[in-house]
């Protein structure tokens, strides 16, 4: 027999004086194989057209409809419902600004994570678009991909508690891009210019270990792992100053 499952929303639309923030409940009858996405647009759709969230590809590769599931950071589109109890609490992702009910803008916080770790190769060498590529060892190109994909979903940092109270911090998601270009033998940054960059409460010394991060992440990222490695290099950095 199917469940009656009971959404409880919250709503809220910052760019109206009048609203304030409240949890409005609605009744939604399951099906076999349902997801949250899957049920978002049923209310949307058949309920309330004025409920604000996000969504583009609707296959976890996106992370556009991260959002907080019963007190977890997590993507809708990849909870199925039958996995939930029937009463299903749905919140905004914390730490990033609000658009409207469930939905926020991470790209703001990513575009300047990005600027802040200065997310390119440095390199002094002229580019020349007829060389042949680089050449690299295949368990470093693979240690590299596994680098490049976050899908900048912002789950990581909505479970992060230092990300939560330090606006600056640059979180799982920031030093994991950071890790990457570490590993790269193309980029010409040496432990001195990267000590400079991450070495502060901010960076890799900011991170308090409650890995949190590593529990949410809805791709499976060697966050952890990426992290220690980071915190590894600058401890071995700080020791020769």
């Amino acid at each position: 027999m199917a469940r009656t499952l009971t959404f409880k929303i919250f709503r809220y639309n910052p760019y109206d004086s009048d609203s304030t923030p409240f949890l409005q409940d609605y009744k939604v009858e399951e099906t076999q194989r349902m997801n949250l996405f899957a049920a978002l647009n049923y209310i949307r759709d058949e309920l309330d057209p004025t409920l604000m969230f996000d969504f583009v590809c609707r296959a976890g590769i996106c992370g556009s409809c991260g959002m907080m599931i019963n007190g977890r950071p997590t993507l809708a589109c990849r909870t199925l419902t039958a996995d939930l109890p029937e009463v299903i609490e749905l919140l905004p992702l914390p730490y990033f600004k609000m658009l409207g009910d469930l939905s926020v803008d991470t790209g703001v916080w990513f575009r300047q994570m990005e600027e802040n770790v200065e997310s390119w190769i440095h390199t002094q060498k002229e580019f020349d678009p007829a060389a042949e590529e680089e050449r690299m060892d295949n368990e470093l190109a693979n240690k590299i991909y596994e680098s490049e994909r976050c899908i900048e979903c912002g789950c990581c940092i909505a479970g992060c508690a230092t990300a939560n109270v330090n606006a600056d911090f640059l979180g799982a998601a920031g030093l994991y891009r950071v890790g990457r270009f570490m590993m790269d033998p193309r980029d010409e940054r040496d432990e001195e210019q990267w000590f400079e960059l991450v070495s502060t409460d901010e960076g890799v010394f900011g991170c308090i270990g409650m890995m949190a991060c590593g529990d949410v992440c809805p791709k499976d990222l060697p966050l952890l792992e990426i992290m220690a490695y980071v915190r590894r290099k600058m401890s071995a950095a700080a020791m020769t100053k």
